[in-house]
């Protein structure tokens, strides 16, 4: 299984926390802007507070439905979260895209789900009809760049979900 590469990931460990929580925030924003809806099918679950940790990153994400709130920490800092989902960075996006089997993951532990199992369904199901395509947002994002920003991120993410690249809707 790719993993994120540990010289970049050590590079991120020593990157100002406010600057990668900035980065993260402004993605997070613009995917948000482009799926509007995106947790209205989580009904009461909107509440819950969703924990996302990259097993190859010096980081944890927490986000928040109902106040579309992300708070990112560094690894041992995390936050509280009622449902938190652990794996490599690349399965982690794969699943926010919809291009991966989560049981398929779930059950060959490439992926470990805890807390609240019912809010991390609800927020699969959320995700499932929600068409995200990481590359396109990020390159939105890169103004007159975004064509290349856009075809290299859809290329590194060919590589990574080689073999992965499966929707589970």
């Amino acid at each position: 299984m790719p993993s994120f590469p540990p010289f970049l990931a050590r590079s991120i460990d020593v990157t100002p926390l406010w600057l990668v929580e900035r980065v993260a925030r402004t993605i997070f924003s613009g995917v948000l802007r482009a799926h509007p809806d995106l947790f209205e099918r989580l009904g009461d679950y909107r509440q819950t507070r969703y924990g996302f940790a990259p097993v190859d990153l010096p980081l944890h994400f927490a986000v928040v439905p109902a106040t579309q709130s992300l708070i990112v920490s560094r690894r041992g800092q995390s936050q509280p979260v009622d449902a938190r989902i652990e794996g490599p960075l690349v399965l982690l996006l794969g699943l926010l895209e919809g291009r991966c089997d989560a049981d398929a993951l779930f059950f060959s532990r490439d992926l470990a789900v805890t807390g609240d199992m019912e809010a991390m369904l609800a927020l699969r199901n959320a995700l499932d009809d929600s068409t995200i395509d990481l590359p396109r947002e990020i390159g939105a994002l890169a103004g007159p760049f975004s064509p290349l920003v856009a075809g290299t991120a859809r290329y590194i993410r060919a590589r990574a979900l080689e073999g992965r690249d499966v929707t589970w809707n």
